[in-house]
């Protein structure tokens, strides 16, 4: 069992770039941003360098905490799934295996989003992600590890629980992270017919837009059906938001944005209702 604990380290490392790998990121997104840009935008944007800090530092971090979910669940899954069920998924064929895990983690995804714009306490720690006023590939690196760890946690936790093949997570892990690349690139990408089932770079664009029809839409990471039967849908027609951001004064630099959670309200500049204004 700690052999496949390593394994999973390793297997956790697709979706936690390091410098090599956020490189390759950056020669595939940046002349596809020029292609397909939403708008106009600079390649070093502001906040650039910080996110580039959460990409190579702060999921490392995180990294340690879901190794031990991991740990935990199949620990867990040892004691009470009968053995012949873990079998039974494990051999599934795995495209089916990814398709599956596609469908759990999402749902867990929606949860837990939701659930940090609905409490204040936690959306503190989700305004860091809803902060960023220039959307591109790198913002989805922009995430609290607090955010990160709980996300991935409801979301992860079933997967391991339930016992699929390490190579069907491995290839879950590399199209969950290439689509949320994708999602926050500055790209006019809308799926067409498809936006109604699989979240688009529209779509998610939509989650993070200053409008106040946007306010508290499109939870999903990967399934927008999930949005669609949850009432939370919201993609007008082929526009693309105007701005992005919340109005709260969210800190621009890394560690800025790493106490801001746990600052006191009266030491903030502004004292506003702690609701988001957008959604990511």
């Amino acid at each position: 069992m700690v052999n496949r604990y390593f394994a999973w380290g390793l297997v956790l490392n697709v979706d936690i770039l390091g410098l090599k790998s956020l490189l390759i990121c950056f020669a595939i997104f940046v002349p596809l941003e020029r292609l397909l840009a939403v708008r106009p935008q600079k390649i070093l944007r502001n906040g650039f360098g910080s996110d580039v800090i959460y990409a190579v530092l702060n999921s490392a971090i995180t990294k340690i905490f879901i190794v031990m979910v991991a740990a935990a669940a199949m620990g867990a899954a040892g004691l009470l799934v009968p053995r012949g069920l873990l079998l039974a998924i494990s051999s599934q064929p795995i495209w089916l295996q990814v398709i599956e895990m596609i469908v759990i983690a999402d749902l867990g995804v929606y949860a837990a989003h939701r659930t940090f714009h609905a409490i204040p306490a936690l959306w503190r720690f989700h305004s860091i992600h809803h902060g960023i006023e220039e959307l591109d590939w790198l913002a989805s690196f922009r995430v609290h590890p607090v955010d990160q760890i709980i996300t991935k946690s409801v979301s992860l936790a079933p997967i391991f629980f339930l016992g699929f093949s390490d190579e069907a997570i491995a290839i879950y892990f590399i199209i969950y992270t290439g689509h949320a690349l994708l999602l926050h690139a500055n790209v006019r990408i809308n799926f067409g017919p498809l936006k109604w089932l699989i979240a688009s770079p529209q779509f998610h664009h939509w989650h993070h837009a200053d409008h106040r029809a946007a306010y508290d839409k499109n939870f999903a990471s990967q399934i927008a059906l999930f949005d669609v039967l949850f009432g939370t849908f919201h993609v007008p027609g082929s526009e693309m938001p105007a701005k992005y951001g919340v109005e709260e004064p969210v800190p621009t630099s890394y560690l800025g944005q790493l106490g801001y959670p746990f600052q006191r309200r009266d030491r903030r500049r502004k004292a506003r209702p702690l609701v988001p204004h957008r959604l990511d």
